[in-house]
């Protein structure tokens, strides 16, 4: 039975899934009820109220009872995750230590655990206890041995190139993002902010794939999700949420495929072998490779494989071999290591050295584009 892509299923979220094909699902991103336990109002200093968490699905007769509708979902959950699937769960201290003690009973292997630390946190006005400033993330797999799409050089480029952490500094949902009802009242007291499943999604799911939210509230997953070309699935009891959600997600616009491709993670990239730039021609047999102060030298022979002169010593091997003899290491990478002349700089007695790596990337688009073609 095909899913129902890009659709808002109204209804109970365990009774939703469990119509859903088996092994269906890339990536499920779950924000469930906190069981926040509110007794009675929370007022300001000035008087007035705070607009807390009341409703109805955030209240649960007694601790046991919110544990059970956590292991039912998370069933459900683990029953529509692909084998390379991960499931991202969210929470605050009241629930998130049960969601991950559940989370385990269940089989499903921790793969992170992110602070969402925020930038305009609510204060904490009857000065009883610390600021609540911020909100833990699991993600978490079927299995340890899953191995889940992970972006990593992309989220190392959206944090200027340094590897991303694992503590998110990012402001609560605000200003215009916030779904206001008619009335101008906020529609859903826990609307979380676009920029939050904008990690969240990049970093783990990927051109096409498909993205679960089983409280789907007023849509922020299936917003972010159309904007960086996935399918999504909400599911949502609240027909007020998803009228607005549907609005919400009608608004935006379809992305342009050139314009939301990311960084290629190093394990996704087609593997290249060195002896393939001497069949396309790109190095010539006999040519000269360099090492990086230029010192050293090597020369390609029709195999792929390197002939050296280091000092007295007359070697051979791959590139990776000679690069890691020639450093005394005892493995190097010979893509980064070893560097040619540009043909066009062969009269030029100044030239500069470019790193052979290079040419693996020409293939690599060149590999592409025919795929495109095709």
């Amino acid at each position: 039975m095909p899913l129902p892509l890009n659709t808002i299923l109204h209804g109970d979220c365990i009774t939703q899934m469990n119509t859903l094909t088996a092994h269906s699902i890339d990536l499920i991103f779950a924000d469930p009820p906190y069981n926040l336990q509110l007794k009675k109002d929370l007022h300001r200093p000035d008087g007035t109220n705070v607009q807390g968490v009341h409703e109805d699905w955030d209240k649960f007769d007694a601790m046991d009872a919110y544990d059970l509708f956590t292991h039912d979902w998370l069933k459900a959950c683990h029953r529509l995750l692909k084998p390379n699937g991960a499931i991202w769960v969210m929470g605050s201290y009241h629930n998130i230590f049960r969601l991950g003690t559940i989370l385990q009973d269940q089989q499903f292997w921790i793969r992170n655990d992110i602070i969402w630390r925020k930038t305009n946190p609510m204060p904490n006005f009857r000065g009883m206890r610390f600021t609540n400033a911020h909100e833990t993330l699991i993600w978490a797999t079927k299995t340890e041995q899953a191995r889940p799409t992970f972006n990593y050089e992309a989220m190392k480029m959206m944090n200027d190139d340094v590897q991303m952490r694992s503590d998110w500094t990012l402001p609560l949902c605000t200003g215009h993002e916030r779904i206001k009802t008619r009335n101008g009242e906020k529609l859903h007291p826990t609307q979380k902010p676009e920029s939050l499943l904008h990690r969240v999604i990049l970093s783990t799911s990927n051109l096409g794939d498909v993205v679960l939210d089983p409280f789907f509230g007023t849509g922020t997953t299936g917003a972010v999700a159309k904007k960086l070309g996935r399918n999504f699935i909400g599911i949502e009891q609240d027909s007020h949420y998803i009228e607005y959600a549907q609005k919400r997600i009608e608004n935006i616009p379809k992305p342009d495929l050139e314009n939301i491709q990311i960084m290629p993670t190093k394990r996704a990239q087609t593997r290249i072998p060195f002896g393939q730039l001497v069949e396309l021609g790109l190095l010539e047999i006999g040519e000269v490779l360099y090492t990086p102060d230029g010192h050293a030298q090597a020369h390609v022979r029709p195999d792929g494989s390197l002939r050296l002169t280091h000092q007295t010593a007359e070697l051979q091997g791959s590139i990776h071999q000679m690069a890691a003899y020639v450093q005394n290491l005892p493995s190097a990478n010979g893509w980064v290591f070893w560097h040619y002349k540009p043909q066009q700089d062969n009269q030029n007695a100044q030239f500069e050295l470019q790193s052979i790596d290079v040419l693996r990337e020409k293939v690599r688009t060149l590999q592409l584009s025919k795929s495109a073609q095709a």
